[in-house]
Order: C-alpha cells, then structure tokens, then sequence
C-alpha cells in the first residue's frame, strides 16, 4: 500500500460526521414536509434559494477537489476505511443535495395565484373591479424560472471544470494538487464563502419586508442554526481541508441565526393579529372577524355601540311593511294615511275661518 494512502482513523471525527449526517436529513426534513403539506412555497425569496444552491454546489466541489488524493485512495482501501476517509465529502454533498430539493419543491409549489399577472377590469356600475387572470407571467415567477436555469448552468460549468482540471493533474502523488488546481479549489471556497455571507440578505429583506414566516421552517432552523458550529468543527478535522473549506458554512450559520431570530418575532406577531404564517385570518371569516371586533360607532344615536350590532339595529328598525304584501296593500303604511287625512282636516278648518 503506498504510503501516501495510509487510513487515517479519527473516531471523535468520524462520530461527529455520522451525527451531522443524521442531523441534516432530520432538520431538513421539516422544511420540505412544511412545503409539501402546504402545497405552497410563498414566503421564499428566489435570490436566497439561488444563493444557497450554488454556495453549496461550490462548497461540495471545493472539498472534492482538497480530499481528491483521498478518494483515489479507495481503489487501495477496504469499503470500510473508504467510507470513513471521504465521510467528509459525503456530508458536504448532503448539504448541497437537501438544500436544492427547496429549491426543486419551491418551483412545483409556487403559489398558482403568484404565477400570473392580474387586471383589474370596470364594471362600470356599482359593483368592485373584476380580477382577470392574464398568460402574462408574473415578474417573480419568471425570475424564479431564470434563477432556476442559473443554478443548474453554474452547477454544470463548475463540475466540468473541476474535473477537467483533476483530470490534467498527471502527479503520481495522489496527495499533491497542480497549481491550477489550488488555485481553483481556492475560487471555489472563497466564491462559496461570498455567496454564503450575501445568502440570507435577500431572505432576511423579503422576510422583514412581508412580515411573515410564510413556508419557512422554524424547526429547521432551530437545529440548523447552532448544528452550524458543529458542522464548522467537523469540517476543519478532516484532513487535506483549510479555512476556505468551513468559511462558509461559518457565515451561513450565523446568517440563519439572524433569519431565525426574525422569523420568530413575526410568529409572535401573527399570533397577535390573528392571522397564519402566510397572512390569511385564523378560523374565521370576515363577518365573524366584524363580530369579534371591538370597532365602535364613534358618532351618532349609537355613539359606542359596536358596529356589527349598530347595522343590526339599522336594518331591524328600517321601514317595514306588516304581513305579505299583496294587491291590496297600500303603498303608505296606515300610521302614515291617518297623520295626512288629519293634516287636510285642520288645514280646511282654517280654510272655513
């Protein structure tokens, strides 16, 4: 066996990895089901699924091209000891794999309302604006599908460069890189590092901005934000990697930390106003929102009164006519006939004088 493919065995190393791989199917999981179950994906911010797919693309590519000597090793190595020594591969590939199945399940559920722009089209009567739907795409939706194409081309380009230069890498060492390859191993890890500090802007912007938690998973990020640390610690063991390799799992855990922060604030806020993640009233419809409410006539004869009580009264005190109508019902009620025969009476009388 050469002496360069020599396992290496770290049991503190391998455990951790083998929790993380766990935790990451686990903390995703919520996040797909929550999408899946809604069977809508509103609350993303298409910048920030971009972001995240080719931060992780770049990140997995990046640890593939620091421990390639170790995975030419497993032609020498018994199954076992070829598990453990690309374990950390495997982990990074994980978390770039369950992070675009978002993306994947955001493009099947896109909310069908947000898919296409609507006009607003006059009755021309009393009645309110009728909504058309139009085939013109809306601006996020077609964003969404241009996003969509970036990430699978920039997922296309850096794996076919990777392994073109791997493949150029005519060293006998297996353990030894050519300067190019350095030197795209080190693009990868900082270009991922980038995208993974700018990830959550637009998520956190989106998220402030529309002040709901949406088809976020709060679960998720609970056990993501301080598996972040970990997930760092376990990276940084592994031998043949270096800071560019957990930089950016570094940034994109204390990133999440801040989303997380918010998205619990605004759930704190919705239980408040009485309204569900994505803004729709909680178990009650309009007219039973206005009977729930304490609005209140501020002027009048019912000054105080709440005002679903006040159009009750309105409408039981309106001018009614006694028993069905029919033929012979006189258009004026009775009281009324009485008080206007008895006017002309007096005003004959005076007449007489």
């Amino acid at each position: 066996m050469p002496e360069t493919c020599t396992p290496h065995h770290d049991n503190a190393a391998n455990a951790l990895t083998t929790f993380l791989c766990v935790g990451l199917v686990i903390s995703y999981l919520p996040q797909h089901l929550r999408i899946i179950l809604a069977k809508s994906s509103e609350g993303f911010s298409p910048w920030f699924l971009l972001l995240g797919s080719t931060s992780s693309a770049s990140g997995m590519l990046n640890i593939i091209v620091m421990q390639w000597g170790l995975i030419k090793c497993c032609r020498v190595f018994s199954v076992g000891n070829c598990v453990e020594s690309i374990a950390g591969v495997f982990q990074l590939f994980l978390q770039w794999f369950l992070f675009t199945v978002i993306l994947v399940l955001y493009m099947i559920y896109y909310p069908p309302h947000l898919k296409y722009t609507q006009v607003d089209v006059d009755m021309h009567d009393d009645r309110p604006p009728h909504h058309v739907k139009t085939a013109v795409k809306s601006d996020e939706w077609r964003l969404s599908i241009i996003l969509s194409w970036v990430v699978l081309i920039h997922m296309i380009f850096i794996t076919f460069v990777t392994f073109l230069l791997i493949g150029t890498n005519a060293s006998s060492d297996p353990t030894h890189k050519s300067r190019q390859l350095s030197l795209w191993a080190t693009f990868l890890g900082v270009t991922a590092a980038l995208l993974a500090a700018v990830q959550y802007a637009p998520q956190l912007a989106h998220t402030y901005r529309t002040k709901l938690v949406g088809a976020l998973s709060i679960p998720m990020m609970l056990m993501q934000s301080p598996g972040a640390v970990l997930m760092v610690l376990s990276i940084a063991l592994r031998p043949g990697t270096n800071w560019t390799t957990w930089l950016p799992y570094a940034v994109a855990g204390a990133m999440q930390g801040s989303l997380l922060v918010m998205c619990i604030l605004w759930k704190f806020r919705q239980h408040r106003l009485r309204i569900d993640d994505f803004g729709n009233p909680l178990g009650a419809t309009a007219i039973e929102s206005l009977e729930d409410s304490a609005v209140s006539v501020v002027q009048g004869p019912e000054e105080g009164v709440p005002t679903q009580a006040a159009l009750e009264d309105a409408v039981e005190t309106d001018v009614r006519m006694e028993g069905e109508p029919n033929e012979d019902t006189p258009l004026l009620r009775k009281g009324v006939m009485e008080e206007d025969w008895k006017g002309l009476r007096m005003w004959f009388s005076r007449l007489k004088r």
